[in-house]
C-alpha cells in the first residue's frame, strides 16, 4: 500500500520569544512539504503565563497547519503528572481552547503520559490522539505508564467510547537513521520534534534534510488530512494499547 508521512511539534515553550520566532520559520518554510502541526502547551495561568499573548501565538500557528493540544501535567517545565487529576486538566484545558475560539484538532500529553481518563477526556473533545508510540521512551522507568501503537487505529476505551489514534513513530534521530532504509518504514510515518530543538542550528538543518528526503520516500500529508481516512481504521483494545 501507499506509505505517508505526517511531522508535528511539541510547542512547549511558546511564550519565549526566541523559541517562537524559529517554530514559526519552520512552519512557514514547510520542509519536504510538510504542514508541521502544532501541539501547543496551553498558557499556565499559575507559572503567570500572559494567555492573550500565547492566543496570539496560537492563532498564527493554526493558520499555518493543524492545531494542537499538548498538556504539562505540574508545570511548564515539568511534562509527567504529579497527581491523578489528569482528565480533568485535559478536559479543562480544551474546554478553555474552545472559549478562546481555538478548535484544536490532535493531542499529546507530556512525556507521553496517558490513561484511561485522559483518553476518555480525549476523545469527549473529539481530538485524535498521538501520545501512542510505535517504541517506548527511553527515559521513563519501570512502571511509568505510556501508550503503544504501530499504526493508526480507533482504540475501544474501558469506557465503552471509541479514540482514534495516529500513533508518534519516529524522533529526528530516528528518522535520520531510518529514512536511508526505506523499506523498513511504517505505512503511516509520524516525525516529531520539539520547538527547543529548534534552537540548534545542526538540528534545524538535519530537519529540513531529512524531511525532504522523507517526502520522497512517502506521500506528503498532514495530520488533519490522515485524521479523516480514519473511520476505517482498526478497532484496538486499550488493554493492547496500555504500557508500564
Amino acid at each position: 500500500g501507499k506509505r505517508y508521512a505526517v511531522v508535528s511539534c511539541h510547542v512547549e515553550r511558546p511564550l519565549d520569544d526566541d523559541v517562537w520566532a524559529r517554530f514559526s520559520a519552520l512552519q512557514e518554510r514547510r520542509p519536504g512539504g510538510f504542514a508541521i502541526a502544532a501541539l501547543m502547551r496551553p498558557a499556565d495561568a499559575a507559572a503567570g503565563e500572559d494567555e492573550s499573548r500565547w492566543l496570539e501565538r496560537a492563532r498564527e500557528a493554526a493558520g499555518r497547519g493543524p492545531l494542537g493540544h499538548h498538556t504539562h501535567w505540574t508545570a511548564p517545565d515539568h511534562a509527567r503528572p504529579s497527581d491523578d487529576r489528569t482528565g480533568e486538566r485535559v478536559l479543562a484545558e480544551g474546554n478553555r481552547l474552545r472559549e478562546l475560539g481555538l478548535e484544536p484538532t490532535v493531542f499529546c500529553g507530556g512525556g507521553w503520559y496517558t490513561d484511561p481518563e485522559v483518553a476518555d477526556a480525549c476523545a469527549r473533545l473529539g481530538y485524535v490522539d498521538c501520545t501512542p508510540r510505535a517504541t517506548r521512551p527511553h527515559y521513563l522507568h519501570r512502571g511509568e505508564l505510556w501508550a503503544s501503537l504501530a499504526s493508526p487505529a480507533r482504540v475501544r476505551l474501558p469506557s465503552g467510547g471509541v479514540l482514534r489514534t495516529i500513533p508518534t513513530t519516529h524522533s529526528l534521530g530516528m528518522m535520520a537513521r531510518a529514512v536511508a532504509r526505506p523499506r523498513a518504514l511504517p505505512e503511516v510515518v509520524h516525525v516529531y520534534v520539539h520547538d527547543s530543538d529548534l534552537v540548534d542550528a545542526r538540528r534545524r538543518l538535519a530537519l529540513s534534510a531529512v524531511l525532504s528526503l522523507l517526502a520522497r520516500r512517502a506521500q506528503v500529508t498532514d495530520l488533519d488530512a490522515l485524521a479523516a481516512s480514519l473511520d476505517t481504521a482498526p478497532e484496538v483494545e486499550w488493554a493492547h494499547v496500555a504500557q508500564t
